[in-house]
């Protein structure tokens, strides 16, 4: 099997390739580090699944300690991908759409 051609120097410096616009790198990165652990990419999943879930129906669903599920949340909640609202004794979360489609574009940008 032949090898891949490694690239030269030359390859990288040619003046045609155009850089992407870097004006909403922090907003990706805020975003993508909410995403970074599978147990946020699960309540994600789950909150896109279901109009919107109270803490304990997430903990349910995760082989988490209901601590541990809160402190994910709280990172979703301050990335802007979730929003939580206070429902008498319990939050009641949701997916916040409007970010959740930001972060497909952003990425797709890449």
């Amino acid at each position: 099997m032949p090898r891949a051609k490694k690239p030269t120097k030359r390859d990288c410096e040619s003046g045609d390739v155009k850089l992407p616009d870097d004006s909403n790198a922090e907003v990706l990165a805020k975003l993508a580090w909410a995403v970074a652990h599978p147990a946020r990419v699960r309540i994600v999943r789950l909150l896109i699944s279901r109009e919107a879930c109270v803490c304990g129906e997430i903990v349910a669903e995760l082989p988490l300690a209901q601590s541990t599920v809160s402190q994910h949340l709280k990172i979703l909640k301050e990335s802007g991908l979730i929003q939580g609202e206070i429902d008498g004794p319990k939050v009641c979360y949701c997916i916040n759409s409007e970010k959740l489609e930001t972060l497909k574009k952003l990425i797709a940008a890449l």
